[in-house]
């Protein structure tokens, strides 16, 4: 099979995919949306808290 400029092996057209991602930069990408929404120090909060009750749990009674 000869090798095509601007596809990969798969046949994916690179440049369409390219084309692709700089249209859907400019949109609100999920990531960023939530990301501004969350607050980080919060959920470490949670996790250390969950990770606590989780080692309480965790030990069988006889």
């Amino acid at each position: 099979m000869a090798k095509q400029p601007n596809k990969t092996q798969s046949g994916t057209n690179v440049q369409e995919v390219r084309q692709q991602n700089a249209q859907s930069a400019g949109q609100g990408q999920y990531g960023t949306e939530f990301a501004s929404e969350t607050n980080v120090q919060e959920v470490k909060e949670r996790n250390a808290r969950a990770e606590a009750q989780k080692g309480k749990n965790s030990g069988y009674s006889k």
